[in-house]
């Protein structure tokens, strides 16, 4: 299975921004949906943003629609998660999860998570 390995996590101010990215360990353009999940304290793991492949489409929560933004580098073999206008709320660790064409995100890949903080 293809391991994962997010950074880019910190604190930041509310109406602040933060850039997520997430290290794949092989190629994922074509054989792999990318997601972002967060999970706050207390609460069950939601879904953020996914991109069904490079250049393809992404899909957003409602939640943070027009204020994150998902993107690929291939080259790279990394995932980014673009967060702006960040919200208390906001706070959670996030994960990124490489899901096979077809599969489900349980059944998918999932890294470690980096811890993203927003202060009011």
């Amino acid at each position: 299975q293809v391991q994962l390995v997010e950074s880019g996590g910190g604190l930041v101010q509310a109406g602040g921004s933060l850039r997520l990215s997430c290290a794949a360990s092989e190629r994922t353009s074509s054989r792999y949906t990318m997601g972002w999940f967060r999970q706050a304290p207390g609460k069950e793991r939601e879904f953020v943003a996914a991109n069904i492949w490079s250049g393809g489409d992404s899909y957003y929560a409602d939640s943070v629609k027009g204020r994150f933004t998902i993107s690929r580098d291939n080259a790279k073999n990394t995932v980014y998660l673009q967060m702006s206008s960040l919200k208390p709320a906001g706070t959670a660790v996030y994960y990124c999860v490489a899901r096979r064409n077809g599969s489900t995100w349980h059944a998918g890949s999932w890294g470690q998570g980096t811890q993203v903080t927003v202060s009011s």
